[in-house]
């Protein structure tokens, strides 16, 4: 029953992607462009996300369990490291460069589009990198 929630959860998200303009790149680099013709349509996306996911961790941080009785997983960390910045700012110089963040590449890959496979593998890449430096080289 998880994997059914789950699957439709993400097709839910998805289709939100896509409808609001997120899953096309270049709808996100207007956005993110405030010197050029800004384009601020996807403010209503964001406020509109941000107030949906505040009133699901409100809740499920009174929850100890989730509607289909699986254990609440929430974030314990509190603090702002090195690795939260580094991350935040790779995360932010990737989305402005390539308009593209992981959410809205896995929609592109759906949709068969090489910039989503690009960008997904790049991002592999990225990752295994990470964990390659904080193994520490062989």
């Amino acid at each position: 029953m998880n994997i059914i929630f789950s699957l439709t959860a993400g097709l839910v998200f998805g289709l939100g992607l896509v409808l609001s303009g997120m899953a096309n790149p270049a709808k996100v680099l207007g956005f993110l462009d405030l010197a050029g013709p800004w384009d601020p349509s996807l403010v209503l996306v964001m406020c509109g996300a941000i107030a949906v996911a505040y009133r699901a961790f409100v809740l499920a941080t009174k929850r100890t369990s989730s509607l289909l009785g699986l254990p609440m997983q929430l974030p314990t960390a509190r603090g702002i490291d090195r690795n939260l910045v580094g991350g935040s700012l790779t995360f932010g110089v990737g989305w402005g460069l390539a308009g593209i963040c992981p959410g809205p590449a896995l929609v592109l890959v759906g949709a068969g589009l090489a910039q989503g496979l690009i960008f997904v593998g790049a991002m592999l890449t990225g990752m295994g990198f990470v964990e390659f430096l904080r193994r520490g080289a062989p």
